[in-house]
């Protein structure tokens, strides 16, 4: 009998420890600085904008699109092998960050740059260790979205 690998498991610690745990949850939190108002990913401890340390865990809306993307046909985990091609993206969140992420139930030919992206419920989230998305339908404004 096969079965299937697990995926690998993100390492945690003290500056990503409350995003991995929301996730756990369906939740996909991101950090603002109080001191300059940025939005960013990945977790960290200072702001990249101007390193103040007045940091705050926000859960994001879950709304974003895709800036750019890759379709991976031969992935660097086994665990992996049995869901190609993976749609790997960058998604521009509502709040203004950006991320690299993946989005699941989706055809290969219905990615594409502009893409709106919305996240799964929390019980098919949960199946991956980091965030997911899910084609929410349509193009930003009806055009991709700028690179900015």
């Amino acid at each position: 009998m096969t079965t299937t690998p697990s995926y690998p498991m993100p390492r945690e610690d003290a500056d990503n420890a409350a995003f991995l745990a929301a996730w756990k949850q369906g939740r996909l939190v991101i950090q603002t600085c109080t001191a300059c108002g940025k939005t960013f990913f990945y977790p960290r401890a200072f702001c990249p904008r101007c390193w103040s340390d007045r940091i705050e865990a926000r859960e994001a809306s879950g709304k974003g699109h895709i800036v750019s993307y890759s379709l991976v046909h031969r992935p660097n985990d086994p665990a992996f092998n049995d869901e190609v091609p993976i749609a790997l993206v960058e998604v521009k969140l509502a709040e203004g960050a950006t991320l690299i992420s993946r989005v699941i139930d989706a055809r290969p030919e219905e990615i594409r740059s502009g893409r709106s992206l919305i996240l799964p419920p929390p019980e098919i989230g949960a199946r991956y260790p980091l965030p997911v998305f899910r084609l929410a339908g349509g193009m930003t404004d009806g055009h991709p979205a700028p690179l900015s």
